[in-house]
């Protein structure tokens, strides 16, 4: 490892300690009169980063029955097109908007957020790769927006015996066993803590990850049972505005998943790219030479023999090196649990199957 690698990457480790600052959703944090604000509605929320947190997950109101996971009434279910890899979970999603308040829509970009909107998403982890039905509930983190678009966040654990979930006070490892057709394999998980949401959660991206036009862009089921375009869902329920036009689906960008067949390669690459490093690596975002939002045109991107700030010791180094995945930094990075790994927090496991997708598309470009 090169002195200048060591002082880079001591650069980066210095930039997110000091990011994370004190955990700002602790329990009796504050006593002022901002500690003890409410969310206005049924949810039994903090309005700010130091208000009071419950401590059980029951006592938020989120879910009307925990046991089949059922959200309040008031709650939107929602889907996205490419999820971020989260260590093989399954996830579930839900949003809440004041009432009479609105997102500020945009076909590009990201959207704006009104003050209060609660942004719910629960994750399991299969544990029988026979059945995939088994699971185990792991947490359920929450993100919430405050005044001017910063937000915070909050998580729970689960308990081992699925009855009720715990704040989390500091963030912790834990091992979760699953059964193999050889044996029982042993996954890590990170529980997060309030400080570690602020990593991701950046006012750059616009704080709110995985809720924009090119994610939303598809068919979900909507409450009454009838499958449609989300954004025209969210437009009929006054969440967006200016609401979208149904006539103009077709022209507003849409995330091609991995397995999207019906999708080019390069699309399916650059969409994995754009959820897993695009909220971080954009213009004044995270130290790179690249952008990796999808919205950018690839010719614009530096990806693409693009340069390095951080060569691994490999020789011509770059961004994305053409027919050559050894050169290529960010499948390096991806491909890897060192401390050079990316993304840096809450990865404990290699998306393989990201990787493969990576490593197809530069192999097939045209050097």
């Amino acid at each position: 490892m090169t002195r200048t690698h060591n002082r880079l990457l001591s650069l980066a480790g210095l930039a997110i300690a000091i990011g994370l600052g004190a955990p700002a959703c602790d329990r009796g944090e504050s006593s002022s009169d901002s500690a003890s604000a409410r969310l206005p509605g049924p949810l039994n929320l903090p309005a700010n980063r130091n208000g009071q947190v419950p401590a059980l997950l029951s006592e938020t109101g989120i879910f009307t029955d925990l046991q089949t996971l059922t959200p309040h009434p008031a709650l939107l279910a929602y889907d996205i097109n490419v999820s971020f890899w989260s260590d093989g979970a399954d996830k579930k999603r839900w949003i809440w908007v004041p009432p009479g308040r609105s997102i500020r829509f945009s076909p590009t970009g990201e959207w704006e957020f009104p003050a209060g909107t609660v942004l719910i998403k629960h994750f399991d982890m299969p544990t029988d790769l026979s059945r995939p039905e088994v699971k185990r509930r792991l947490e359920t983190r929450i993100v919430i927006t405050e005044a001017g678009g910063e937000v915070f966040g909050i998580a729970y654990k689960w308990r081992d015996d699925g009855r009720d979930a715990d704040y989390i006070v500091r963030s912790l490892r834990e091992e979760i066993p699953v059964q193999a057709p050889d044996g029982v394999q042993s996954r890590k998980w990170y529980f997060p803590h309030a400080h570690d949401c602020l990593q991701c959660h950046i006012s750059l991206a616009g704080g709110v990850l995985g809720v924009s036009t090119r994610q939303l862009n598809c068919d979900f089921p909507t409450p009454d049972g009838r499958l449609q375009n989300q954004l025209l869902t969210w437009g009929e329920r006054g969440l967006l505005k200016p609401r979208p036009r149904p006539e103009a689906l077709s022209t507003y960008p849409r995330l091609a998943a991995a397995h999207d067949s019906s999708r080019s390669l390069e699309d399916r690459a650059r969409s994995y790219l754009d959820v897993n490093c695009g909220y971080c690596h954009r213009p004044d975002g995270a130290p790179g030479e690249f952008d990796a939002r999808y919205e950018t045109p690839l010719s614009k991107q530096n990806l693409v023999n693009g340069p390095v700030l951080i060569d691994l010791d490999l020789d011509h180094a770059r961004t994305i090196a053409p027919r050559d995945p050894s050169r290529s930094l960010i499948l390096q990075r991806i491909d890897t649990l060192k401390r050079t790994k990316m993304p840096p927090l809450a990865r404990e496991s290699i998306d393989a199957e990201g990787v493969a997708l990576l490593r197809e598309w530069i192999e097939s470009l045209q050097p």
